[in-house]
């Protein structure tokens, strides 16, 4: 019987989807994801099952969608009952670790999301998420100089550098040591890169002047929006070319045979239909990149509907050397609460997406927004008032719960 692979997740914060060299983005410098890509499936229409950091999280980890998982507000723990893929392939002889941003244990809503005090908060072992070894950090987005604390570190500790640098390079000597025969490893490194604060320095990268970057169609010309997206991607590329070098380094240190995964957990708008941040059902927000390295597996595109919950499945099945069953016809996405933070999404909402369709249904069930996303990718025409589509939205509005 052949060895069972090492598998490895690399999951990001706030990087959406069309913000990658291979698709397409000429903002976007990451040689790294893009040689990924070329030796991976691309999920091309991927999806997160929610917006916003600690909903996705609790998804992707548990591969339940939120209220169901327990996290239904931004500020809820991930329960200590609940089951996640650490669990699974602990159970099936791998060990496990994590390394990074958690984002899914009790906080205070009355101490700042931003800063050292967040940074510094310890996560006990029991909410750890059944992972063997665990090395990381609750929040705080301090893309720089992180605090860790964890199975080694009994006490918070600082660590001088771009937190991408250093969360990789300590996962990749900790991974690169697990050289057993029996036992294959299951590792997450999640990183908060890219997102804000954008202007925050990115591993000595100088950032593109706001005026060099290229906008997208659907972005308003010519007033404040335009202005607040041109100042913010030009930070945001530039964290995407750090994060894109450590990520190549990480990679490179595991080896080829390791499978492995590359996401993240939502997008930002970045001005799109004069909207900034998540929590909104646009394609800017709830599109992810999905890239999937499987040893001796073909490169290819893959057009199916696939969201961050599948992953777990498609995880389970590599460790049991099975293949994954395939991406279904339609994948939900949701905000199960309002995230009370500025320029976020205003309601609460749920919905589906198809390659080719999206409906979004206000909270009371009432259609809000319909795509035609083959002809309208950058979603500037909403059909649920147009007759033609009525018949259409009734049939999906029937699959949305």
């Amino acid at each position: 019987m052949s060895r069972r692979p090492n598998i490895l997740w690399i999951v990001t914060t706030q990087w959406r989807a069309s913000a990658c060299g291979y698709a397409g983005d000429s903002n976007a410098r990451t040689p790294a994801l893009d040689a990924l890509s070329a030796q991976s499936v691309n999920y091309a229409q991927a999806v997160t099952p929610h917006p916003f950091g600690p909903f996705a999280r609790a998804a992707l980890l548990t591969g339940v969608i939120s209220p169901a998982n327990g996290v239904v507000d931004y500020f809820d723990a991930l329960p200590v009952s609940a089951r996640t893929i650490a669990h699974d392939l602990g159970k099936r002889g791998y060990a496990t670790s994590f390394f990074g941003k958690w984002g899914l244990a009790a906080r205070d809503p009355q101490v700042p999301l931003v800063g050292e005090a967040h940074a510094r908060m310890l996560v006990p072992p029991e909410s750890r998420g059944g992972f063997g070894f665990w090395e990381g950090f609750e929040g705080g987005f301090l893309l720089n100089d992180p605090w860790l604390h964890g199975t080694r570190l009994p006490v918070s500790e600082k660590f001088l550098g771009y937190q991408s640098d250093v969360v990789c390079e300590r996962a990749a000597t900790w991974l690169s040591a697990q050289t057993s025969e029996e036992s294959p490893w299951f590792g997450v490194v999640s990183l908060e890169a890219p997102h804000p604060p954008y202007a925050a320095s990115a591993s000595g990268l100088v950032a593109r002047a706001p005026e060099d970057i290229t906008l997208p169609a659907n972005v308003p010309r010519g007033g404040v929006a335009e202005a607040k997206a041109r100042a913010e991607l030009s930070g945001y590329y530039a964290h995407i070319e750090a994060t894109d070098r450590a990520i190549g380094r990480l990679v490179a240190a595991v080896g080829p045979a390791t499978t492995v995964v590359f996401s993240s957990v939502h997008g930002d708008m970045h001005g799109a239909h004069g909207l900034f941040r998540k929590g909104w059902p646009h394609e800017e927000s709830v599109r992810v990149p999905l890239l999937v390295r499987v040893a001796g597996a073909a490169a290819r595109r893959d057009e199916g509907a696939v969201s961050l919950v599948d992953v777990q499945a498609m995880t389970r099945a590599w460790a049991a050397g099975a293949e994954w069953a395939g991406p279904s016809a339609m994948a939900r996405i949701s905000m199960p609460s309002v995230v009370a933070l500025p320029q976020q999404c205003d309601r609460v909402w749920r919905g589906l997406r198809t390659p080719s369709r999206k409906l979004v249904l206000n909270a009371d069930g009432s259609p809000w927004l319909f795509f035609d996303l083959k002809n309208d990718s950058a979603e500037r025409e909403n059909l649920v008032g147009d007759p033609a589509y009525s018949g259409e939205i009734a049939r999906l509005r029937t699959s949305c719960g």
